[in-house]
């Protein structure tokens, strides 16, 4: 069975590359050079600075493996598929909520890139899955813990 495909925009891959960079010639240097510190102490036994810094090193390593498995099956999305008032991945898209009226914009994103924090949603939550494929006016339901919340999709644009 193949790997799932990680869908991706220009800058977030540059971001993981970037990432994986970083690791692979900053951060190995420096858990080394802690590694090879904490030797000096003496008995490893009873070592805390060598324990915390080949845990670290097991971390780094693992997001390392992470990071190269991820942009092996990278497909980078430009938004530039469908029509551009149809919401897909790499849309901006601005949301009413119906019962609050607040809205939201948000950017449709892999789930490798999602962080809602900073306005990036995955086309894998239950809001991205609810607007995939709509365009603006439509309103969509998404079911949450609370119960039902109702969106109207206000606008839909490319990157």
């Amino acid at each position: 069975m193949g790997e799932k495909e990680v869908l991706l925009t220009a800058e977030g891959l540059a971001k993981l590359e970037r990432e994986l960079e970083h690791l692979k010639t900053v951060r190995r240097r420096e858990v080394a050079a802690r590694i090879k510190q904490a030797l000096e102490f003496g008995d490893i036994s009873e070592n805390s600075e060598y324990d915390d810094a080949k845990n670290e090193q097991a971390f780094v390593e693992g997001r390392i493996l992470q990071l190269e498995k991820m942009l092996r099956n990278a497909k980078v999305i430009d938004g530039g598929d469908g029509p551009a008032d149809v919401v897909s991945l790499g849309s901006w898209v601005r949301l009413k909520d119906l019962e609050c009226g607040d809205e939201f914009e948000y950017q449709v994103v892999g789930s490798a890139e999602a962080d809602p924090f900073n306005n990036r949603i995955s086309n894998e939550s239950p809001v991205g899955q609810a607007i995939m494929g709509k365009g603006a006016g439509t309103v969509v339901e998404v079911q949450a813990p609370d119960g039902v919340l109702k969106y109207q999709i206000l606008e839909v644009r490319r990157g």
